[in-house]
């Protein structure tokens, strides 16, 4: 199979650099509002006050969820699915949605509908699995105030607001990872975006992909002091047990989307009054990278966007069982720009395989096996 072309974003893991659409990913988080990083995906500029004024509306209007809908995650919670789970479910039944109100399932509307319903479906699916009242959609709150609302029945803080939004743009948008390679495949047979986003998130489901911050934070919520620090990571490596946090198949310089959450990271736990618990992750990492040098000295092996995504998402008070579908939030943008994009050069994805199966085989009765 040729190389795939992509205009979107540009990895240097050598010098530990992100492009965005030409821009330092840097720039866009710490500056932009995630509507604007939604449109500047989509459409590959920056828009104007009055282009982000109508995207916006579209997306405060795409809110509500069919009825229908609703009762599906009703059934799933009732039955206990894992949030992923439920809102891979969720976003399959979009097109009941989008039927209704006949949107172009492959046009901007039908990803804008996307867009803004993984939030709903992700916080009103956390509010039916706890027994909860589902709490509607806010009509004057952004994307990520209101997705932080509807989890909470209240109003969040500026400081979370900006805290979620920067970790939002931070990771919208990341290559040809294996999320983002499943949605293009799909869209590559002309399906639609239902389709392709329903098996973006069943890559992003597996916990060596999207799944991995939870664990990052179980494992500092099970280190209580510094001094256990050491003998509890030193039973991980001479376990063979993988250690979440740290490692990456592009990067072989701390992830720079690691060092920005890190501030942000440090930010919130300092607001928080708890900088103890910040403090306690940073001797956590700064160990964890002593020994993995002493343990596999021949790989240069750096902090992931994992770990502080797990500080910043813990620090945002958002439940761990839902830091997947809070990244699917965000890494959808990316997901449906590939889309776009697969959609215009409107070529099969086929890869070609190596066969390493048996030779040589004889056919026997099956009398004689």
């Amino acid at each position: 199979m040729d190389n795939i072309p992509n205009h979107l974003s540009k990895i240097d893991g050598q010098l530990g650099k992100l492009i965005i659409l030409g821009f330092p990913f840097e720039e866009l988080a710490i500056n932009a509002s995630f509507e604007e990083i939604v449109f500047l995906l989509l459409h590959s500029h920056l828009p104007t006050q009055g282009e982000l004024n109508l995207l916006t509306k579209k997306l405060l209007d795409y809110r509500d969820l069919d009825p229908k809908i609703l009762d599906v995650l009703k059934s799933a919670a009732e039955n206990e699915i894992e949030p992923t789970e439920a809102l891979r479910i969720g976003v399959s039944c979009l097109s009941m949605d989008m039927h209704s109100h006949r949107m172009d399932k492959e046009g901007i509307s039908g990803a804008l509908k996307i867009i803004a319903s993984i939030p709903v479906i992700t916080a009103t699916y956390w509010r039916l699995i706890n027994n909860k009242t589902i709490i509607d959609p806010h009509p004057a709150l952004g994307h990520a105030a209101n997705y932080l609302y509807m989890l909470t029945g209240e109003e969040p803080s500026l400081e979370h607001i900006r805290g979620l939004e920067i970790y939002l743009n931070t990771v919208v948008e990341h290559g040809l990872n294996a999320s983002t390679f499943s949605a293009r495949v799909v869209m590559s047979t002309r399906s639609d975006f239902v389709s392709a986003i329903t098996a973006a998130i069943g890559a992003l489901k597996g916990i060596l992909h999207g799944g991995a911050p939870g664990p990052v934070i179980d494992m500092l919520l099970e280190i209580k002091t510094f001094s256990e620090i050491e003998s509890y990571l030193r039973h991980k490596f001479e376990s063979r047990e993988r250690l979440m946090g740290f490692g990456h198949r592009i990067y072989r310089v701390k992830d720079p989307r690691a060092v920005l959450l890190s501030e942000v990271a440090e930010d919130l736990w300092h607001h928080k009054d708890l900088s103890e618990f910040w403090t306690l992750a940073i001797d956590v990492e700064r160990i964890a990278l002593r020994l993995l040098k002493e343990y596999k000295p021949h790989r240069s092996i750096k902090t992931n966007v994992e770990y502080h995504t797990a500080l910043v998402l813990h620090g945002l008070d958002i439940p761990t069982p839902l830091f997947t579908s809070t990244f699917t939030i965000s890494r959808v943008v990316g997901w449906l720009a590939h889309c776009f994009e697969q959609l215009e050069q409107d070529r099969i994805i086929r890869p070609k395989s190596i066969y390493t199966g048996p030779s040589e085989q004889k056919w026997s009765p099956i009398a004689e096996r």
